[in-house]
């Protein structure tokens, strides 16, 4: 098991090289920020010395060992349109997308196991037929147009919650109702046929043979067989909850990290750009370590076949 846990961290650093390699070219194929920044009165010089502030005037080879070392130390670099470090603005967005999405995704995680668990339970029932619409509907309508009905209905027209900003427990509503109803679907449909492939099994007729009650059954024996898939895609979702954001934060003009992102990308801010990007990576990576150990751990053959 411990072999296992060595070569993911392994697997995962060289992931993070590529991803690091990547990104630099990506962001400076974009174009030279420079552009968004002078003046149709600026002289030559004067881009000459703003492009040797930014550091754009070394090489390229130059400019990634400068922005390796930079990661290496913790420091993205400074804001080429707001000229403040990078960190400093992420660490001023990151909370507000923490409280945005922890609570979107504990809820939608604990409707998701309630209602997928009830749904398979009772198989072809109207319980499972609306919980199938739901998912369904869910998938199917576009999350920008959720939000913004959800905005003309509730703050527009029924004048019951903030239109947009962040600062009371009212501006939290609809931002996080807008993801939960992003997150619920696909993993309230992936619990309903985990459970059902579960509840088919020889072991769980055997069990309603020795009289458990259905009860028993489904909570104590069926659920921890059923959780190992959800387990791997609640750990996905969760990691990717920043880039996930983006919608909600631009409608809802919440000052999260998806915001910081869009704004950061339309005007070629590319340290700010940099720094999302590999910390969002380093999450997924993280989280994908954490969430193979997890599954090796709650399914013992998986665990006896890693060591």
């Amino acid at each position: 098991m411990s072999r296992y846990i060595v070569i993911r961290i392994l697997q995962a650093f060289l992931a993070l090289i590529g991803i690091t390699v990547l990104v630099f070219i990506l962001v400076r194929a974009s174009g030279d920020p420079t552009h968004l920044i002078i003046t149709p009165t600026s002289t030559p010089e004067e881009i000459a010395n703003l492009k040797k502030q930014l550091g754009l005037d070394k090489s390229y080879p130059e400019q990634f060992v400068v922005f390796v070392s930079g990661l290496v130390r913790g420091e993205f670099g400074d804001s080429i349109i707001k000229r403040k470090p990078a960190a400093e603005m992420i660490k001023e967005a990151l909370p507000n997308t923490i409280k945005l999405g922890l609570p979107a995704f504990f809820i939608a995680m604990a409707l998701a196991l309630g209602l997928g668990v009830l749904a398979a339970a009772r198989r072809d029932s109207i319980y499972d037929a609306g919980v199938k619409l739901i998912a369904v509907l869910g998938q199917a309508l576009p999350g920008f147009w959720v939000a913004i009905m959800a905005m003309l209905l509730f703050s527009v027209r029924l004048r019951l919650l903030p239109v947009a900003g962040a600062g009371t427990l009212k501006h939290y509503v609809l931002p996080v109702g807008t993801m939960v109803f992003f997150l619920l679907p696909g993993m309230m449909r992936l619990v309903r046929s985990s459970m059902l492939d579960v509840l088919d099994a020889e072991y769980i007729r055997l069990a309603r043979i020795k009289g458990l009650s259905e009860a028993k059954i489904i909570w104590k024996h069926a659920l921890r067989n059923a959780l190992i898939g959800p387990l791997t895609t609640a750990g996905m979702i969760f990691a990717s909850l920043i880039t996930g954001a983006v919608i909600t934060e631009i409608i809802f003009n919440w000052p999260g990290m998806g915001r910081l992102l869009v704004e950061a990308v339309t005007a070629r801010d590319f340290p700010v750009v940099q720094a999302i990007t590999m910390l969002v990576a380093a999450m997924d990576l993280g989280m994908n370590i954490v969430v193979d150990i997890a599954y090796a751990f709650v399914d013992p053959q998986i665990r006896h076949q890693k060591s």
